[in-house]
């Protein structure tokens, strides 16, 4: 315990870090009172009695209740993920977006402006169904045209002030900005789920919950070890003679993660399981099978939907380790350095032996994954509640894991570049750029 408030003294002695500790705090609260401002026009009384199910539901957790408060930060910071997927997908497919990408900076700013632009136009075609469809007409107290109209425009510039405030925060505060926002959405659905277990079981079940919070536990840390796993492939390099000094002839190592895609291939898997819902639905009166997939794929724990929903993030896993690791530049960029793998031919042979290692890791790393996306389901199953289920995998779970570890990274750099202890009794967060071969 002594060790620990001496770590957070040592945190907040240094200025820099102290600086940027209180600028997150303070944006993070910006953003958390922006998500209980109501829409102009807008009676929250009437909102009360109104919940957000189903697919609704599902992006309410993101949002921490904004979607179904119709706050101003209704769509929050997800029109800008959607257009980032988008982006991102492009840049390993398009040549042109590819080209951008490698003219360094102002490639970088260029395809940040169409970022912004793409954000724009998702937030407009979300923004018409969210404003018509979701918020009821006994809660709208101004002519429905203008209030349409307006309350787009304040969508617009609400997800657009999240984007600032994701910028300041990676910029002048610690962590990833954007990822912090989602994470403080999740987290702040978290006192509520615990209430709601808590007076679901009743001091009669009181064992009941410790149980669960236990299992909650042990799955946090079996994420966080599927965050962090890492293949580690040894590099030689070879030995230069220049007058009468050697360089090089160090041994490093590529670090090759078991998880390389993160989160994304939950994030494109669960944009898919929303098609098969939406379109049975149309046909749910005219058939028993539409009607059975619509009732299955609408229900995120149903048997049907958490087994497609598996399937799909294993081939989801493999489609995205493919797009960003590439085994035929690592292997090239390694030939010109003087690198190689011991026991390894450079070139083709390196990115065939690469290519065998990140199929061997991958094949487990996608099931563990898939297990964790559906594991909401079986704790539903085994009698945990629906809110608190949330947090015992899926998406959320992954990202809360992510940005706590990222951000804990980054305030061990700061300690230790002062010389301090790190946060650890290691002396460092595994995962912390350490010396590996950047490929």
């Amino acid at each position: 315990m002594k060790k620990f408030f001496t770590t957070i003294r040592n945190i907040f002695s240094i200025e820099e870090l102290r600086q940027r500790i209180l600028t997150t705090i303070l944006l993070l609260v910006v953003f958390r009172l922006g998500s209980f401002v109501v829409l102009p026009g807008v009676d929250p009384a009437a909102l009360d009695a109104q919940g957000a199910q189903g697919i609704l539901g599902y992006l309410n957790n993101f949002l921490g209740g904004a979607f179904s408060r119709a706050s101003i930060f209704g769509l929050g910071i997800m029109p800008y993920i959607s257009a980032s997927i988008v982006i991102q997908l492009l840049t390993f497919t398009v040549p042109y977006f590819q080209k951008m990408q490698r003219d360094g900076e102002s490639g970088r700013k260029r395809i940040n402006q169409i970022t912004r632009v793409l954000t724009i136009g998702i937030v407009i075609g979300q923004g018409v169904p969210y404003v018509s469809g979701t918020i009821p007409s006994e809660a709208i107290l101004v002519p429905r045209s203008f209030f349409l109209f307006s309350s787009v425009l304040i969508l617009t510039a609400g997800t657009m002030f999240c984007m600032w405030i994701g910028e300041r925060i990676t910029e002048k505060g610690i962590g990833n900005g954007v990822s912090m926002l989602i994470m403080i959405g999740i987290i702040s659905r978290l006192p509520i789920a615990l209430v709601q277990e808590i007076s679901s079981k009743g001091l009669n079940l009181a064992l009941v919950f410790i149980l669960e919070l236990l299992a909650l536990f042990a799955v946090v840390m079996a994420v966080v070890m599927l965050t962090q796993a890492v293949r580690k492939v040894p590099v030689q390099y070879a030995k230069q003679m220049v007058g009468n000094k050697v360089y090089g002839g160090q041994r490093s190592y590529i670090p090759l993660k078991v998880n390389a895609s993160g989160v994304m291939p939950i994030i494109f898997a669960q944009s898919l399981m929303f098609l098969p819902g939406i379109v049975a639905g149309y046909f749910a009166n005219d058939s028993n099978t539409a009607n059975y997939i619509a009732r299955n794929f609408s229900d995120f724990n149903s048997p049907l939907y958490n087994i497609v929903f598996g399937i799909l993030i294993v081939v989801f896993t493999f489609f995205y380790t493919a797009i960003i690791v590439k085994p035929n530049d690592m292997a090239d960029d390694m030939k010109r350095n003087g690198g190689f793998i011991p026991g390894v031919k450079p070139g083709k042979p390196t990115a065939e032996y690469l290519d065998q290692i990140l199929t061997k890791i991958t094949l487990p790393g996608s099931i563990f994954l898939g297990i964790v996306a559906v594991f909401p389901a079986f704790a539903v199953g085994l009698g945990v509640g629906t809110e608190f289920a949330q947090f015992y995998g899926g998406t959320s779970l992954l990202i809360m894991v992510g940005v706590i570890l990222d951000t804990l990274q980054q305030i061990e750099s700061y300690l230790l570049m002062r010389h301090y202890e790190g946060m650890m009794k290691s002396g460092k967060v595994k995962g912390r750029a350490q010396n590996a071969a950047v490929a």
